[in-house]
């Protein structure tokens, strides 16, 4: 499919309204509608070359799911049919979200394990994110000093969210057409 897939997990729905954002800003003939998780099957999200995922975080830096805690399937529950994916020559870019303030000793760590699946079954992660402008204690999505992806806290940073998306999508987005044969 030469469009960019679009796929969150959510619990609460701040998620899917960041996807909903991003989706928004991309447009229609650029991404696919956004859509959660619990209501595809691996094949729908196999159809694409680029994707942008998106996870809330839950627990302690789990990924979301019911042994979380979570009361929706979300992506534990997906991810359960990973058992012989393919992910290779697919690039995929991240974003997250977490609170800061409250859970700053754990601050939108459950990326980290969206980003070890992805990787592990072959897709090219890009769009790491700075860690400047946050303050927390520990995140475990951090691999050589920045997020593996784009970290919202739509909570306490709700005022920098459209301008985080606008500046990652800068950087992610050619490199996601271009896997789609598109330009910028």
């Amino acid at each position: 499919m030469n469009r960019i897939g679009i796929f969150f997990g959510t619990e609460t729905g701040t998620t899917r309204l960041i996807a909903k954002k991003i989706h928004k800003k991309l447009g229609d003939d650029i991404a696919a509608k956004p859509l959660n998780v619990n209501r595809i099957a691996l094949a729908d999200m196999l159809q694409y070359d680029a994707l942008i995922l998106g996870t809330p975080s839950y627990g302690i830096g789990e990924i979301p799911g019911r042994s979380a805690g979570c009361l929706e399937p979300n992506w534990e529950e997906f991810l359960a049919q990973f058992e012989s994916a393919d992910f290779s020559g697919k690039r995929v870019a991240l974003f997250g979200l977490g609170a800061q303030e409250r859970y700053s000793d754990r601050f939108a760590s459950s990326l980290l394990r969206l980003y070890e699946v992805f990787k592990g079954f072959g897709a090219e992660i890009v769009g790491s994110w700075p860690t400047d402008g946050y303050t927390f204690d520990h995140s475990a999505a951090i691999v050589d000093g920045r997020f593996v992806g784009l970290v919202i806290d739509a909570r306490t940073q709700g005022m920098h969210t459209d301008e985080r998306i606008d500046i990652w999508l800068e950087t992610v987005k050619p490199l996601l057409l271009e896997k789609v044969g598109m330009s910028a």
